[in-house]
Protein backbone atom coordinates (compact mmCIF):
# COMPACT_ATOMS: atom_id res chain seq x y z
CA UNK A 1 0.00 0.00 0.00
CA UNK A 2 1.05 3.50 -0.87
CA UNK A 3 2.17 5.79 2.05
CA UNK A 4 -0.05 9.29 0.67
CA UNK A 5 0.35 11.38 3.82
CA UNK A 6 3.33 12.69 2.31
CA UNK A 7 2.49 14.73 -1.38
CA UNK A 8 4.93 13.19 -3.70
CA UNK A 9 7.77 16.48 -4.85
CA UNK A 10 8.65 16.56 -8.62
CA UNK A 11 12.33 18.48 -8.86
CA UNK A 12 10.87 19.72 -12.32
CA UNK A 13 7.45 21.07 -11.52
CA UNK A 14 6.21 23.47 -12.90
CA UNK A 15 6.81 25.97 -9.78
CA UNK A 16 10.90 25.68 -10.42
CA UNK A 17 10.97 25.28 -14.19
CA UNK A 18 12.95 28.20 -15.62
CA UNK A 19 13.25 30.26 -12.48
CA UNK A 20 16.62 30.45 -10.74
CA UNK A 21 15.32 29.71 -7.35
CA UNK A 22 18.68 31.68 -5.91
CA UNK A 23 18.08 34.87 -7.73
CA UNK A 24 16.78 38.06 -6.05
CA UNK A 25 12.98 38.89 -7.17
CA UNK A 26 12.05 42.08 -8.57
CA UNK A 27 8.78 43.65 -9.89
CA UNK A 28 7.85 46.03 -12.40
CA UNK A 29 7.10 48.77 -9.86
CA UNK A 30 10.37 48.20 -8.97
CA UNK A 31 12.41 48.24 -12.33
CA UNK A 32 14.09 50.95 -13.15
CA UNK A 33 12.85 53.78 -16.30
CA UNK A 34 13.41 56.87 -18.05
CA UNK A 35 11.92 59.74 -18.15
CA UNK A 36 11.08 58.75 -22.02
CA UNK A 37 9.58 55.37 -21.12
CA UNK A 38 7.12 57.62 -18.64
CA UNK A 39 6.52 59.69 -21.25
CA UNK A 40 5.30 57.35 -23.38
CA UNK A 41 2.82 55.97 -20.84
CA UNK A 42 1.41 59.19 -20.32
CA UNK A 43 0.96 59.29 -24.30
CA UNK A 44 -0.54 56.06 -24.34
CA UNK A 45 -2.74 56.71 -21.45
CA UNK A 46 -4.14 60.09 -23.31
CA UNK A 47 -4.92 58.07 -26.37
CA UNK A 48 -6.47 55.29 -24.70
CA UNK A 49 -8.33 57.73 -22.67
CA UNK A 50 -9.39 60.04 -25.26
CA UNK A 51 -10.94 56.86 -27.15
CA UNK A 52 -12.40 55.43 -24.26
CA UNK A 53 -14.71 58.67 -23.72
CA UNK A 54 -14.04 60.73 -26.90
CA UNK A 55 -15.49 57.92 -29.45
CA UNK A 56 -18.99 57.51 -27.28
CA UNK A 57 -19.17 61.48 -26.61
CA UNK A 58 -18.81 61.63 -30.51
CA UNK A 59 -21.17 58.93 -31.73
CA UNK A 60 -23.85 60.55 -29.08
CA UNK A 61 -23.84 64.14 -30.44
Amino acid sequence: MADETEPAHDQDSAATVGHELEAERTTAPMSDFSVRDAAFGFVVMVIGVALTFGVPIGIYF
